[in-house]
């Protein structure tokens, strides 16, 4: 498969210019949904993360920002595996990443357990195909889900935590996935705007527990009504989210 050329990329700023990422200017391009996954992502400093799906590396990256931890990534596109490996490079952030489908995994990996897992994987099921197969292969499930789930939590250490985030559509099958090998379930869902219904949720569970499930308060990502103009309108959380790597609070 063909890599990404110089002039078929942009570098982007993220964390308000903590990290810069390289990305295709035609294709998937990480927006907000890697920050909020890796804000929500419950590690400790030095602990070892498995991202799956991990793309050119963002959510990782911005982890990594937040806390000193040790990067592993997969991901099945050639082109954003390497431009992965080039944002370590240019971030100065150490990551290792393999190039694999989920199913396939090397013994190197399958060998190995982690403290977390987290995954943004596709949201799309229906809908007219767009012409970008990166693009297609980043947001159109062809994997399933219960696939996705299934692998990271074989990943997992036990009492290890997974972190996903995705659309409410996907909620049920995301947590039947889950099924009775995990606990203290928490669903944080993310609304654009004060009595929006979510489009995004984040799902964290631990492995080997037999904690409650919870449903917490929804995510505020803009204040007001409705946009205003040269304004970002962030809630003071999310605002402290994309610009200083700040935790999500569940």
């Amino acid at each position: 498969m063909k890599l990404f050329s110089d002039d078929e990329l942009s570098l982007d700023s993220f964390l308000d210019g903590k990290l810069h990422i390289w990305q295709p200017l035609k294709g998937y391009r990480a927006a907000t949904d890697p920050v909020f996954l890796a804000a929500a992502c419950p590690a400790k400093q030095g602990e070892e993360v498995l991202e799956l799906g991990c793309g050119a590396g963002t959510a990782s990256f911005c982890l990594f920002r937040r806390l000193n931890v040790k990067l592993t990534g997969i991901e099945l596109q050639p082109q954003y595996a390497k431009l992965g490996v080039k944002n370590g490079l240019h971030n100065k952030i150490p990551i290792e990443i393999e190039t694999s489908d989920l199913r396939n995994l090397s013994s190197n990996i399958r060998e190995k357990l982690f403290h977390q897992v987290m995954m943004n994987p596709p949201y799309y099921r229906t809908g007219t195909p767009g012409h970008n197969n990166g693009k297609e292969s980043s947001l159109r499930v062809k994997t399933p889900l219960t696939d996705w789930v299934n692998i990271g939590l074989k990943r997992l250490k036990p009492k290890g935590w997974i972190t996903i985030i995705n659309t409410p559509e996907n909620l049920t099958e995301l947590l039947n996935a889950l099924g009775t090998k995990v606990g203290d379930i928490s669903i944080k869902p993310l609304a654009s705007r004060e009595h929006m219904i979510a489009n995004r949720v984040i799902i964290r569970a631990k492995k080997s527990s037999r904690g409650i499930t919870k449903i917490f308060s929804p995510l505020i990502i803009h204040t007001g009504e409705k946009h205003l103009e040269d304004s970002d309108s962030f809630s003071p959380e999310v605002s402290g989210v994309l610009r200083n790597a700040n935790p999500i609070n569940f």
